[in-house]
């Protein structure tokens, strides 16, 4: 037969889990909050940046869950980064051919520049995933965390429209955009002219920083590249690899090269 303390005791044992689910709850919640700001987004659907963290070992292993995969946000996602990076290529670089371009974006999207990002907000933190894949190592998982990103800009997509999205993109991207204009990706200009020169001259073209203004951290570099006397291009950058490639390019549109 149970006693009174018995009920008393039971009763208060429930209270005390109903107390750790709401305590749990509140902690999803936090996290959902800090990633929030971390993207510098308020979802009006909190339920849309949910469901872009849900890899689909979850599902796989939670039937009853509310939510499906990130999978078809991850499809969305993708083509709107495409466009938006092809858009920024576009503009800021008038003088740039289709082909590299293309070269350029696919360098900003591919898998490991995507996770890379991903890495940089944390992002893999906050993914749901099946007990296998977490003991796999799922939340360091280039694809994972490459997904995940898609899906999170599908989310912002859907709920805050095309601008929200584009400039969190851009915001975000910054600095893989800055490498790659600073790099050249897609095309090696100094290599090329100097193959250009060494075929004809057999000599090397020579970089020279004739100006740098600005303050440290925001300084614009001018080069000239030359061979002997003779400036075959001049050009103008962030750092002085970056004016070294703009320079080179410079060049060999005056060689008529490209």
């Amino acid at each position: 037969m149970i006693n009174s303390n018995q009920i008393i005791d039971r009763a208060g044992l429930t209270i005390y889990a109903e107390l750790l689910n709401l305590k749990k709850g509140a902690v999803v919640l936090a996290d959902f909050a800090t990633l929030q700001q971390t993207l510098g987004i308020s979802f009006n659907d909190p339920s849309l940046l949910e469901q872009a963290l849900v890899h689909s070992s979850y599902i796989n292993e939670s039937p009853g869950f509310a939510l499906t995969s990130n999978e078809r946000l991850e499809f969305l996602g993708d083509a709107v980064l495409d466009l938006v990076i092809a858009e920024k290529l576009y503009q800021d670089s008038p003088r740039s051919t289709e082909g590299e371009m293309t070269k350029l974006r696919a360098a900003l999207v591919r898998q490991d520049t995507l996770a890379r990002v991903a890495r940089a907000i944390s992002l893999g933190d906050y993914l749901y995933l099946g007990k296998g894949e977490e003991a796999s190592g799922g939340r360091c998982k280039p694809a994972n965390l490459a997904g995940a990103l898609e899906a999170v800009i599908a989310a912002i997509y859907l709920d805050q429209g095309s601008a929200t999205t584009s400039d969190f993109i851009l915001r975000l991207f910054n600095k893989e955009l800055q490498k790659a204009a600073s790099r050249g990706i897609g095309i090696d200009y100094k290599s090329q002219l100097q193959e250009f020169i060494q075929a004809r001259q057999q000599s090397t073209p020579a970089y020279y920083v004739i100006e740098a203004m600005g303050p440290d951290h925001n300084r614009m570099f001018t080069v000239e590249v030359r061979v002997g006397d003779n400036v075959l291009g001049r050009g103008s950058g962030k750092s002085k690899k970056a004016a070294e490639i703009e320079a080179a390019r410079s060049a060999l549109e005056r060689l008529l090269i490209i």
